[in-house]
């Protein structure tokens, strides 16, 4: 077994404080849906979802039916929405592992209700319905025709509706979500005048979950929160108004590498790629076996720290493919493959995502969603 040089440590206790934490804040009545798409937005899906179920969580939330696979062979067999597209071709193999589907389209629900009648089974169906964001989703006409056609099959079930808000996370004004959830409103009450029950509509993701507690409906979706994060500075400004700042969210991932070299190098000397970066004194680099093929972002370059010996080392010169230097200068003692934290919690210093995405001018769910996909996940503090 060959010696990882970047790997990623998931706390599972802190995914479960987390989601008991969103679970307290809910109604007992409300169900709450662990988003794990993406990989659990890199911390390795199947022990999130595990632990999430432990912790409170009734649902879970996967993207492709490929992470519904994996979940069903993992042996879960709690409630799983497919939040994206599925395949027309693939929509009898949902069903037959017990998806909910996501109905954005005709199409789609025309494939749900050929597949649930040659398969006998049941289509249970939540409509994505478009309130402001355009993306996926569906309204006027379409909608109309899709409500039509679940009421002319038996084998369709429509179990919930749900919409996305396009900048809840962006800003401190919320109008533009608030008339999102009025558009919301008036289509699940157009629904209901249909005779459908709906019985669960759900709009809330993490912001909204912390935000604004008319949101929940029947189902709250839980995604970046469960992991310990704040979906954006603008989201803890607007909890600070509202009084919920003392939500202790804790970061689960860890993301480490090691020393694979440490050299001096002269004043004057240039570092790595393009000559962007000229010492201005005698300089000790510590070289680091991680680039951007690891989801390290080059825009890391002459700006991003690592933390060794839980200190600071600035990256000078360029992010490489496979290859990162540091100014290991100021920090006594550093040897040939002592470990360093690119994100995380090393003695009294800490990198986290937002910092990390800051730096590279994305988001946090960026930054922890390209985390080394290819590297080990150390779960710790599994029960």
């Amino acid at each position: 077994m060959t010696s990882p040089l970047s790997w990623l440590e998931i706390d599972l206790e802190a995914i479960r404080s987390n989601i008991r934490l969103f679970r307290s804040r809910i109604p007992h009545e409300t169900s709450l849906m662990a988003v794990v798409k993406g990989e659990a937005y890199g911390h390795g899906m199947e022990p999130v979802a595990k632990a999430a179920l432990e912790a409170g969580a009734d649902w879970l939330g996967v993207f492709s039916l490929d992470e519904l696979c994996r979940l069903r062979e993992a042996g879960l067999k709690h409630p799983v929405l497919l939040l994206g597209y599925v395949p027309v071709n693939d929509v009898a193999e949902a069903l037959r592992l017990d998806a909910r589907i996501t109905v954005s389209s005709l199409q789609t629900l025309e494939a749900a209700s050929k597949a649930a009648n040659e398969c006998g089974l049941e289509a249970r169906l939540h409509l994505k319905l478009e309130t402001g964001t355009h993306r996926l989703g569906m309204e006027g006409e379409e909608l109309q025709k899709v409500l039509v056609k679940i009421q002319a099959d038996d084998r369709l079930i429509l179990e919930g509706a749900h919409t996305h808000f396009a900048n809840i996370e962006d800003t401190t004004e919320h109008d533009y979500a608030g008339g999102q959830l009025e558009r919301f409103e008036q289509l699940l009450s157009m629904i209901r005048s249909k005779g459908f029950q709906v019985p669960k509509p759900h709009t809330a993701c993490t912001a909204a979950a912390i935000l604004f507690p008319k949101t929940y409906f029947k189902l709250v979706r839980v995604g970046i929160g469960q992991y310990g994060l704040w979906p954006s500075k603008e989201t803890y400004l607007s909890a600070i108004k509202k009084g919920s700042e003392s939500m202790d969210l804790k970061p689960a991932l860890t993301w480490k590498t090691m020393v694979a070299q440490v050299k001096d190098i002269p004043k004057g000397a240039y570092v790595g790629y393009g000559c962007t970066y000229r010492t201005t004194r005698p300089t000790r680099l510590a070289i680091l076996p991680i680039g951007y093929y690891n989801g390290y972002d080059r825009l890391l370059s002459n700006t991003g720290h690592v933390l060794v010996h839980g200190m600071r080392a600035p990256i000078r010169g360029r992010v490489c493919m496979n290859l990162t230097m540091v100014d290991v200068t100021d920090i006594d003692g550093v040897e040939l493959e002592d470990e360093v934290v690119l994100l995380g919690t090393q003695g009294e210093e800490t990198i986290d995502a937002q910092q990390l995405a800051a730096w590279a001018h994305t988001i946090n769910y960026e930054v922890v969603t390209r985390a080394d996909p290819r590297a080990p996940r150390i779960i710790i503090n599994d029960e």
